[in-house]
């Protein structure tokens, strides 16, 4: 099984929570089960809250921070990835705008960032070791929100338009498709904790949804 249905203390906008690498995955705490995407857990909070998937993005080679980070949560992420001998770059943005998880779109192969990053965009290439574009999805600059990229494929917004799709696949340099989660819900990122492996979907999801989103991230062709 490479799909399961989740949720973190019943909410089922998981994306929220947490998000996945093929080499970790960032999640609040242990109640969230990571296990069938099959790579080591890091658990943090990010400004007191647990929305690591709002404040975070990142790839298999750094991890991008917002500045509201405390030290505290900062150490847990680096002895988190100090425990599974994984070297990962760590960078934190002086960006007023720290939901960073809706402004930074990657897998391992390229970079999709909000206009609203542009004077960072070489420090986060630096960090993600990939090629990094600027540009919006279906005309809004939350393109960390409206699809999940991973090494096998993307999950676009269902109103994503032929440009946008053609954009995402020249630079991340996989494949994907449109669709939805959690009933229909057109923000992706906000219901999917994805990677190569494997894929938590938040629990309102349905059964067509599902079969997209397989397609989609690549797991049907296993």
């Amino acid at each position: 099984m490479t799909v399961a249905k989740a949720e973190f203390h019943g909410d089922p906008n998981i994306g929220l929570f947490g998000f996945a690498t093929d080499k970790y995955v960032i999640v609040p705490d242990s109640n969230l089960d990571t296990s069938i995407l099959g790579v080591p857990a890091v658990y943090t909070t990010v400004a007191h809250t647990e929305l690591a998937g709002l404040f975070m993005a990142g790839n298999s080679n750094g991890i991008i921070l917002p500045h509201i980070i405390n030290a505290r949560e900062e150490e847990r992420i680096k002895l988190g990835f100090k425990s599974i001998k994984t070297k990962i770059n760590i960078l934190k943005l002086d960006s007023a705008k720290t939901c960073l998880g809706n402004l930074i779109l990657c897998n391992d192969n390229g970079a999709v960032i909000s206009p609203l990053l542009e004077k960072y965009k070489d420090s986060i290439s630096r960090c993600l070791k990939v090629p990094v574009v600027i540009g919006n999805i279906t005309e809004l600059d939350i393109v960390g929100s409206l699809c999940v990229a991973t090494n096998k494929g993307f999950l676009l917004t269902i109103e994503g338009k032929d440009p946008d799709f053609e954009f995402l696949k020249t630079n991340l340099k996989v494949g994907g498709d449109i669709g939805t989660v959690n009933f229909g819900g057109v923000f992706i990122r906000s219901g999917i904790i994805a990677n190569s492996n494997g894929a938590l979907i938040g629990k309102f999801t349905t059964g067509p949804e599902i079969a997209r989103i397989e397609e989609a991230l690549g797991f049907l062709e296993d």
